[in-house]
């Protein structure tokens, strides 16, 4: 830095928002102060958007899979609230490290604060990905802010369809009890006809006993009486003990019955109702309530996840952006890189072109040309003697490499 623009001293949170931004502070530091601003405010909005992914996800995470109750009752643990806020939190990192990346990646196009339509389409992916983004964040928030509203009408559709599940319930079990009932009644009426008619023995013995019906003691008669008194004693003893572990089972079916009855009407049904506080279902609501607010929501955060890009390919460079190029061609330049802009004249008419050249490459491919060159021209020499050293022995005796018999002698 000269005299003429003093250093400022940057603080850490500055120098953070610099990396949510994904620039470079060695040389932010070594730039004016329009260019720290920008890349600290895009900085600030990825920043601001893991923030808002963080709490929507541990939202989202909560009413997904959280303990589940009627609209409005205070159903939270501990547990389920450490298990959102994690989530929440790598969903926040994760939402986070993408929109830091999408920004990074995303180039300023041609440098000025138009918007070709080269740019827009170099983009599109980039802006497909923060659309969906953006959805994603919006829609937890929006249900916890209108979340007062959602559990009136969520607690209304609860309520019915547990009184539809009650009717159900109470129509099942009482056609199946009606017929334990009928069973039951049957055995029932059956003793108590037999149950009757010992009573009436027993009454016609006592009539005669007592002389109401005849004359009265222990007479003929009255021993007849006893012993027809006695047969309608063992009838019913007769009949109750036939019948005792079949009523016994009725009767244990019916409680049974009873307390199944009961327990789908306090627990079962309303178990059921309860798990109908899904997100799907609030999302429903929300929709139905609140659609206008849910469409602005929606946008506020499709502006904060695709206003950087956008943003970015509005920028005009600065010293910060020449000093980046700069530094990248030099590194080019050191490794061997060489980048040259060519025009070309094509059928569609004039294009410019990018070449890279690879020192490194195109040196080692010389010197590979080279060696093989040299390795050639030797190969010739070294052939050249071999059959000049040949040419001679030949030339003193051939009988060495020709016999009549055989044809020539196979002499190296």
């Amino acid at each position: 830095m000269n005299n003429e623009y003093p250093s400022q001293k940057v603080s850490f949170f500055t120098k953070f928002l610099w990396w949510c931004a994904g620039a470079d502070s060695y040389f932010l530091l070594r730039s004016p102060i329009q260019d720290r601003v920008k890349y600290a405010g895009i900085g600030g909005i990825v920043f601001s958007t893991g923030i808002l992914a963080t709490f929507a996800g541990g939202f989202a995470f909560n009413t997904a899979f959280g303990p589940k109750g009627l609209a409005g009752d205070d159903v939270s643990n501990i547990g389920w609230t450490i298990g959102a806020a994690i989530f929440g939190i790598c969903w926040g990192a994760l939402i986070f490290n993408l929109d830091r990346f999408i920004v990074s990646s995303t180039g300023k196009g041609d440098g000025t604060d138009v918007i070709t339509l080269k740019e827009f389409g170099q983009a599109l992916p980039r802006l497909i990905i923060a659309l969906i983004l953006g959805i994603t964040i919006s829609k937890p928030l929006e249900l916890k802010i209108i979340e007062t509203e959602i559990n009136v009408e969520l607690r209304k559709k609860q309520q019915e369809k547990m009184e539809e599940f009650n009717k159900n319930t109470d129509f099942k079990y009482k056609q199946e009890i009606s017929l334990i009932d009928v069973d039951i009644t049957k055995l029932e009426t059956d003793r108590n006809v037999l149950v009757q008619r010992q009573k009436e023995a027993e009454q016609e013995y006592i009539d005669q006993m007592q002389g109401r019906s005849g004359n009265a003691g222990y007479g003929p008669r009255a021993k007849q009486l006893e012993l027809l008194k006695n047969d309608k004693q063992k009838e019913v003893a007769d009949y109750d003990a036939r019948h005792a572990l079949e009523t016994a089972a009725l009767k244990a079916r019916r409680g049974d019955k009873m307390a199944a009855w009961e327990n789908d009407r306090n627990n079962v049904n309303k178990k059921q109702a309860e798990n109908l506080d899904g997100l799907l279902e609030r999302i429903g609501i929300a929709d139905d309530i609140g659609r206008g607010l849910g469409i602005a929501l929606t946008c506020i955060f499709l502006s904060i996840e695709m206003g950087p890009i956008f943003f970015k390919m509005m920028m005009n460079k600065g010293p910060y952006d020449y000093m980046v190029e700069n530094y990248n061609y030099r590194m080019y330049v050191r490794n061997g890189i060489v980048k040259e802009e060519m025009i070309f004249e094509g059928r569609d008419g004039m294009k410019l072109m990018e070449k890279i050249n690879y020192l490194e490459v195109e040196n080692d491919r010389k010197e590979k040309v080279e060696k093989l060159k040299a390795q050639e021209e030797l190969s010739k020499k070294i052939i050249g003697v071999w059959s000049s050293a040949k040419m001679k022995d030949i030339d003193a005796d051939a009988s060495k490499y020709y016999r009549e018999e055989q044809g020539p002698a196979n002499n190296a």
